[in-house]
């Protein structure tokens, strides 16, 4: 890089005023100033062009190793599938065996326990509830409260 200290500039500056003298040179400082800074904007501009079309290809990238990593997890659930599939229809095969009497002796038939607890609830007489303090009407905390709330004495 140049190094330009203010010494430098100093000279420079000294060699534009015996060149171009003092009346032209606020207009050639504010023209120089002026292509200075669209040079500038021209560079910025480059350089977030650069990065953009640098971060569009990484996202490329991204893109496809998240495309291919996507095939991959498709395939071993394809293959998964199809081997859940090939032993359910073995299971499938071995129950229907089983049911039909073959020398299969395999899972237990399931029974349905049939329990019919909120019947035998309802079915229990209302004095047998009392005699043995079974509760038959549920309080909310409000009620329970309002119930055992002493008695206001004025």
């Amino acid at each position: 890089m140049i190094d330009i200290g203010v010494t430098k500039l100093a000279i420079i500056g000294a060699i534009a005023l015996l060149v171009i003298g003092p009346e032209k040179l606020p207009g050639l400082a504010k023209t120089v100033g002026t292509l200075l800074g669209r040079a500038r904007r021209y560079v910025a501009d480059v350089k977030s062009e650069v990065s953009r079309s640098m971060e569009l290809d990484e996202l490329k990238k991204m893109k496809d190793t998240v495309e291919s990593a996507a095939r991959d997890v498709e395939n071993s659930i394809q293959t998964s599938a199809s081997d859940f599939e090939k032993s359910w229809a073995e299971t499938t095969e071995q129950a229907s065996n089983a049911q039909t009497g073959d020398s299969y002796s395999g899972f237990p038939e399931y029974k349905h326990p049939r329990k019919k607890w909120r019947v035998k609830q309802g079915a229990t007489p209302r004095w047998y509830k009392v005699r043995t303090g079974t509760r038959t009407n549920a309080l909310s905390g409000a009620a329970r409260v309002a119930r055992f709330r002493p008695s206001k004495v004025s």
